[in-house]
């Protein structure tokens, strides 16, 4: 039996036009978060309720700051945000989702494979500070660490012309002016964004690194 959709799952017209074709895989998603990824210990059992709008949408909303056909890394991945939903909303990207937990690492390969991602989502076990064969056009992160320890960890990963993009709350422009001296070392220049999914989806907070 297919286990129910949280709660807060919107009008499928508003699946449909964040993630066009990958609607249904949208909504398998946010179900493997809802149930396997309450039982791993990836999502807290309060937030089965606002997988939708606190996580799926909320990583989707990014979507729109990605130039077309870049190639993605996804730092400390976890159970897959924002970069799964990325990838569903953008087929045009590649994506690298970079988890240096086993047990996560395992999550994010089943979800890729039910997903029916593999094709262009591909799962990497590590660290980002440990990474030194290759940079991306972008790289996103969301909960990893403060925007200053965050800065040291991807700015190594950044391509010359990329960006970072890092999903924060309402504290963005407090964490932006404590990383001011991070920030003028890595030679990045920070900007606050609020973007959504769709025009009824709820606000999301952005902060875009690119080089000064």
């Amino acid at each position: 039996m297919t286990a129910p959709q949280p709660a807060d799952r919107p009008d499928g017209q508003v699946v449909e036009a964040v993630f066009g074709a990958y609607a249904a895989e949208a909504a398998a998603y946010a179900e493997i978060l809802a149930t396997r990824g309450v039982e791993w210990g990836l999502v807290g059992p309060r937030e089965i309720d606002r997988i939708w709008g606190r996580h799926v949408l909320n990583s989707a909303a990014m979507a729109a700051l990605v130039p077309h056909g870049a190639d993605v890394v996804d730092v400390g991945s976890g159970a897959g945000l924002p970069g799964i939903p990325l990838a569903l909303a953008r087929p045009d990207l590649t994506v690298t989702l970079l988890e240096p937990l086993e047990r996560r690492d395992e999550f994010l390969r089943l979800a890729v494979a039910e997903l029916g991602l593999d094709d262009r989502v591909q799962c990497r076990r590590g660290r980002a500070e440990a990474v030194s064969d290759r940079t991306w056009r972008v790289v996103t992160a969301r909960a990893v660490a403060p925007l200053d320890r965050l800065v040291r960890w991807t700015a190594p990963l950044l391509s010359p012309t990329g960006q970072i993009l890092a999903l924060k709350g309402e504290s963005a422009p407090a964490e932006v002016e404590k990383a001011r001296h991070t920030l003028r070392k890595a030679r990045l220049h920070a900007e606050v964004l609020v973007v959504r999914a769709h025009p009824t989806t709820d606000d999301t907070r952005v902060v875009r690194l690119r080089r000064s």
